[in-house]
């Protein structure tokens, strides 16, 4: 039987930064229709009405920087992990996200990136948000700003690693992290750039003028911005005075206001614009738990006041959930409704080459829809076609 979803009574921002007050009809996990008047004679399996509630629809969150939820990571490189972290995340509005390993041996890589090949190519539609590629973060950065990535498994950019690698991963990677100044470094940017996968700069401490030489190379991106990269001098503006003037480079910033302070979230939405910057998490496995002890890679984490910290006291990734990412934004800079699909969807879409089919609502794309309540809080999460997500009371 053909599963449908009409959601009616409902404002939706479609394609090109347009409004319409009306219905989306879903068929097969697709956006099959959109109409001011509805689908009076049709009879779905599920009806979502909104009359009343002031919501707005608007396309699912990509998160290209996550790497676990739930006491989940993905450097744990099995099944259950992935399907944990998949499955958890609609609770935040996200939809699709890259699983995004760590620094650690190559054999600890390599196996994580087998398993999720191996999850990639059998998830199954609904309920669930969809790992459509791997962001590898490390080990090809700068020891000097490793931050919570450890120093004893940090190397040189290696093309043939990388390939070997990428093999393993069935071509499914879709971002590298990596750090500019180290030797192999422009070589293997300049082969991710013709191989259409995203080379971003981080954990670096390039100076600008090296971050200039990745750009002519193809970079086109910048891990957390501000985290783990040579700060801003009048005298040299270092990696991050790069990747605030070079119009080449999108950026990622993880909005809860610890790694970077609310008024340096401002600075870098000016800089940059909603078209170049976009929202993330970094969340390690403590997302979604209780503060306690957790572990990140071998080594002990502690999380309170929504906090993850080593023990000497360096951040270790985050407990943000996009949504909360999206309210603190909201607070900040005040952004539309257009500028917060750019952040959390559309722009990571065109990046990842995925926009044909989401980042923006139009028929034929998955239905990978969040719906929002009058506060921007998310009432309900759709993943092609299928409520993944309904709030408590709603």
């Amino acid at each position: 039987m053909t599963q449908t979803l009409l959601i009616k009574n409902v404002t939706i921002i479609v394609e090109n930064e347009k409004e319409i007050t009306g219905s989306l009809w879903i068929e097969e996990g697709k956006i099959a229709d959109i109409s001011k008047e509805g689908f009076s004679d049709r009879t779905a399996n599920r009806v979502i009405d909104g009359k009343g509630k002031n919501w707005s629809v608007i396309p699912g969150f990509i998160d290209v920087h996550i790497h676990g939820a739930a006491g989940h990571d993905t450097m744990d490189a099995t099944q259950e992990a992935l399907e944990g972290i998949a499955t958890v995340l609609p609770e935040e509005g996200t939809t699709s996200f890259l699983a995004t390993t760590m620094t650690q041996s190559e054999a600890a890589i390599s196996k994580a990136l087998a398993n999720a090949a191996d999850y990639i190519d059998h998830q199954v539609d609904g309920y669930r948000a969809e790992i459509i590629g791997i962001h590898l973060e490390g080990p090809f950065i700068s020891k000097d700003k490793a931050g919570a990535q450890p120093l004893e498994h940090i190397i040189a950019p290696d093309l043939e690693q990388f390939n070997a690698w990428n093999e393993t991963a069935r071509q499914l990677i879709r971002l590298v992290t990596i750090a500019p100044e180290e030797p192999g470094a422009l070589q293997l940017i300049e082969h991710l750039s013709k191989s259409d996968i995203v080379a971003s700069i981080g954990h670096t401490n390039a100076s600008f003028a090296e971050v200039a030489q990745a750009v002519e190379k193809g970079a086109t991106h910048v891990t957390h911005l501000y985290n783990q990269m040579r700060g801003l001098h009048h005298r040299e503006p270092g990696a991050l005075g790069a990747a605030l003037l070079h119009k080449e480079l999108s950026v990622e910033i993880i909005v809860d206001f610890v790694h970077a302070h609310q008024e340096a979230v401002r600075l870098a939405y000016e800089a940059k614009g909603p078209e170049k910057m976009m929202l993330i998490t970094d969340a390690m496995r403590a997302k979604c738990l209780a503060p306690g002890e957790y572990d990140l890679a071998g080594q002990q984490v502690t999380v309170e006041d929504n906090e993850a910290r080593l023990a000497d006291g360096t951040i270790a990734g985050s407990v943000l959930t996009l949504k909360q990412a999206v309210a603190n934004l909201k607070e900040t800079v005040h952004p539309s409704v257009y500028d917060l699909i750019q952040l959390t969807s559309a722009n990571a879409a065109k990046e990842l080459n995925v926009f044909d089919r989401k980042g923006s609502i139009s028929t034929g794309k998955d239905a990978d829809l969040v719906i929002l309540d009058e506060d921007w809080d998310v009432a309900v999460t759709i993943c092609k076609g299928t409520i993944a997500y309904e709030q408590e009371g709603r």
